[in-house]
């Protein structure tokens, strides 16, 4: 009896792990429950219910001893696709018996573990690139792709050393912005920008929470109302934050 009611918390481990990876890394509410819900039932629990939202996941399974109900604290979000792929393949891999509880605990725990995030310059590189392009996709000129480059890229790197410093994404979200306007509108005065609005709308295109909204609306369509709407919420102050910075700078021109 003891043994089998320690299986099941290993078990309810294993599902939680995974859960906890899949939110962290920008996965969907459905999707996370999904793959608990999968986990569990390869490996003989066939009923469980778990409840997701963005900052924490309640999981409990049933089986021929009383229901047990596990909770864990989701405290920092960020976008990692890579690792949302990896825990997928895991379940996979325990949905076809290729790997045990033990084998897939501990590669859940390796990848937990693991930073396999781009390195700040590569990413700086891409924001960098992505400003400018995005400048020429609104109908700009190509005489403000350089300065939509530079402004897009310390943009984007003010806001990933301000976040450092200051935990609370909204506030480095508003200085990361104000810091793209500010190196727009000084462009701009000294003549080597020319549209304005343009530039500032290129730059600031790295930061906008593209992921957030869509998992906002598929979690919304799938009946996930509240991990629905506080992700819009999330995403809805985030660009607030970004209007915010934009509208100051646009106060002293």
């Amino acid at each position: 009896m003891g043994n089998q009611v320690e299986q099941t918390y290993d078990i309810m481990e294993v599902c939680l792990l995974a859960g906890k990876i899949m939110l962290q890394s920008g996965a969907e509410t459905y999707r996370v429950e999904d793959t608990m819900m999968r986990i569990a039932s390869s490996f003989g629990i066939v009923k469980t219910h778990s409840y997701v939202t963005p900052t924490g996941i309640i999981f409990s399974a049933e089986s021929s001893e009383p229901t047990k109900t596990k909770l864990i604290r989701i405290s920092e979000r960020s976008t990692d696709l890579k690792k949302v792929a990896l825990v997928n393949s895991i379940s996979r891999n325990i949905s076809s018996g290729t790997i045990n509880r033990e084998q897939a605990l501990e590669q859940l725990n390796e990848i937990d573990s693991m930073d396999i995030s781009f390195p700040l310059s590569t990413q700086v590189a891409a924001a960098t690139l992505a400003s400018g392009c995005f400048m020429i996709m609104f109908k700009g000129g190509w005489n403000d792709f350089i300065p939509a480059m530079i402004s897009g890229g310390l943009g984007y790197l003010s806001f990933v050393c301000f976040h450092r410093f200051i935990p609370i994404k909204f506030f480095s979200e508003f200085l990361a912005s104000f810091v793209i306007g500010l190196l727009s509108l000084i462009f701009v005065k000294m003549g080597v920008g020319h549209q304005l609005d343009k530039i500032i709308i290129g730059s600031v295109m790295t930061l906008v929470p593209g992921l957030l909204v869509t998992n906002a609306i598929r979690d919304l369509m799938a009946g996930h109302l509240v991990s629905g709407l506080s992700k819009g919420a999330e995403a809805f102050l985030t660009a607030f934050a970004i209007g915010a910075g934009i509208a100051v700078v646009y106060s002293f021109s």
